[in-house]
């Protein structure tokens, strides 16, 4: 047995689900509010017996490891990690050779960090001048305080080597882990007479720390965090993911805020789907870590001058993570948790006036530049064009030339050959008609026309024949064309209930069609479930010559004599599909 079969003998996809997912039983299945989309009626759907799940209303679906994959962000590998924790499986057995001395390195690390948050914890409850520090200076309430398990370290040599020696964790062992330091040859804690901030991984495992001082003192930075350890990569590291990845798949985009305090204030202020980078350091990988979340990410930096010059540095990582990336206005505030103690709705509005990051540089390079000189003008035009050329939309591209036309007094002609006359760079901000966080109503409709009809044809012998005319190619390529492809070719063959050898490598589709079809049609008289069948068939159809249609009426602007001839054949074969 392999380690992903392990861990579903271990597991229920049930028992899974319905820790992110409110199931109540519907026959031989469980039925629960969609954890993807805002519906009012429940369409998500788990079957223990075919141990898959599938969402209606969004279309997605798969086993227990895609679920985990889509709730956690996590990738296939994540996701293997996650469930073999909570299985109790252990991952090594199951390599070809021994446990690696890293993984065990990373597993003593984790060990060590969560005993740490424990006894910074507690160090916590007897100290009152980091108590008075986080209650009355940061207004922070004691459920906010327990729920990011905020800490403080004891202003001493090796208060925390001493309790991690009694727990049997080595000196090596509490360095790997970013514990402790060595001076002579006696371990010293790394963190003292500070406010202790566990740094999670996504699923809220400790894997570090940040640690603010009680006092400002003279040549003492005010924040120092964990070093780079066997477990703890800054590069990667989003603070406040595991409490608010939830929050940011409903809502649908995602604040990045400077500071881990400004996480937290805005999360005890009622609005969770913020984050924080490692300061202003904020990488590719980060963005593309909060892209399995959404698309949508709103910086908000502190307005000072490291801050504005963080938040212009970042908008060009945008473009390799191809997300849709907008700056959050302060409107006065120094950061997010001023803003929020003079009044929390400000903040919330202040996410919703977001400026789309063109209109924001637009603004500071005007700032910049005296538009009413020559050498201003060129300076602010070169600055701007990079980023306006990497825009998608040719519309919004035409918007933007014509505002740095006005406000620089130039002629939109001058600003358009600038424009013209340098080479296209990747495109950056990528303006897509589905927002993130939305359905693509079209893809959804045409992938349950194809799932449907398929299920009717995999469960029906008799209405089977409804495919033979049908092009290969009016079904997605992937999952639903082999099966497709696989009905056409065996019209014969029986045992429509369950993945046919030949059908293994999508066994998961297969399994999540039977269940649409048990969930719509299992019920239908025969007559009805043909007259099913044949709408599904003529939608599908309708909807494929459309498309087509178009394509060929673009080709035939470029096409020469003999290729129209040909392209008005292919014309009429698509009318014979229709009749």
């Amino acid at each position: 047995m392999d380690a992903v079969s392990e861990v579903k003998s271990r597991l229920s996809i049930e028992d899974v689900v319905s820790e992110y997912v409110q199931l109540k039983r519907a026959g031989r299945n469980f039925k629960g509010l969609s954890p993807f989309t805002n519906e009012k009626t429940p369409s998500f759907i788990v079957s223990p017996e075919k141990q898959i799940w599938h969402d209606f209303s969004s279309g997605r679906g798969g086993d227990m490891f895609s679920f985990v994959m889509e709730v956690e962000g996590l990738d296939f590998k994540g996701a293997l990690e996650f469930l073999a924790r909570k299985a109790g499986v252990d991952l090594d057995q199951f390599k070809s050779a021994k446990p690696s001395v890293n993984t065990k390195l990373k597993n003593r690390a984790l060990e060590a960090l969560e005993l740490a948050a424990r006894f910074y914890q507690k160090q916590l409850t007897v100290n009152k001048a980091a108590l008075d520090y986080l209650i009355n200076q940061r207004q922070f309430k004691k459920d906010t305080i327990v729920s990011w398990r905020l800490g403080y370290s004891p202003n001493k040599g090796s208060a925390l080597a001493d309790f991690l020696t009694k727990k049997g964790f080595t000196t090596d062992e509490m360095q790997r882990a970013g514990l402790v330091s060595l001076r002579g040859r006696h371990p010293r804690d790394m963190f003292r007479g500070r406010v202790m901030i566990p740094l999670c991984d996504q699923s809220g495992q400790v894997v570090g720390f940040t640690a603010r001082l009680l006092a400002d003192e003279p040549n003492s930075p005010k924040y120092i965090n964990t070093p780079a350890t066997v477990v703890y990569d800054k590069s990667r590291q989003i603070f406040g993911l595991h409490l608010a990845k939830e929050a940011i798949r409903k809502i649908g985009f995602v604040v990045v805020a400077e500071g881990n305090l400004d996480v937290i204030s805005s999360w005890q202020a009622g609005v969770a789907n913020v984050v924080a980078s490692a300061g202003t350091a904020m990488t590719e990988a980060h963005l593309k870590g909060l892209k399995r979340f959404t698309g949508d990410i709103r910086l908000c930096f502190d307005s000072d001058r490291a801050g504005v010059a963080a938040t212009e540095r970042i908008i060009p990582l945008a473009q390799k993570a191809e997300v849709s990336l907008s700056i959050i206005p302060l409107h006065g505030a120094k950061d997010p948790d001023e803003l929020i103690k003079e009044d929390p709705k400000t903040w919330a509005r202040a996410i919703n006036e977001k400026i789309y990051a063109p209109d924001w540089l637009i603004e500071r390079y005007r700032e910049e530049n005296d538009l009413e000189t020559a050498a201003g003008k060129t300076a602010f035009t070169d600055a701007l064009l990079g980023t306006i050329r990497r825009l998608r939309d040719p519309i919004e591209q035409e918007h933007y030339l014509k505002k740095i036309a006005e406000l620089t007094n130039t002629s939109f002609e001058a600003v358009q050959a600038k424009f013209i006359d340098q080479p296209a760079p990747q495109q950056l901000f990528k303006k897509s008609k589905i927002q993130p966080g939305q359905i693509d109503v079209v893809a959804l409709e045409h992938q349950r026309l194809q799932d449907h009809l398929l299920g009717i044809s995999l469960t029906n012998p008799s209405l089977r024949y409804l495919l033979k005319d049908l092009p290969d190619d009016i079904f997605t390529e992937g999952p639903q064309r082999d099966v497709a492809n696989f009905i056409k070719q065996n019209p014969d063959f029986k045992g429509g209930n369950t993945a046919p050898v030949a059908l293994r490598p999508v066994a998961d589709y297969v399994k999540i069609i039977l269940l649409q079809f048990e969930e719509v049609y299992n019920n239908l008289p025969p007559d009805d479930l043909r007259v099913q069948a044949e709408q599904l068939k003529h939608r599908l159809i309708d909807r494929y010559v459309k498309l087509e249609k178009e394509k060929l009426a673009n080709q035939m602007k470029s096409a020469n004599e003999k290729d129209i001839v040909d392209l008005v054949k292919k014309a009429d074969k698509l009318n014979k599909l229709v009749r």
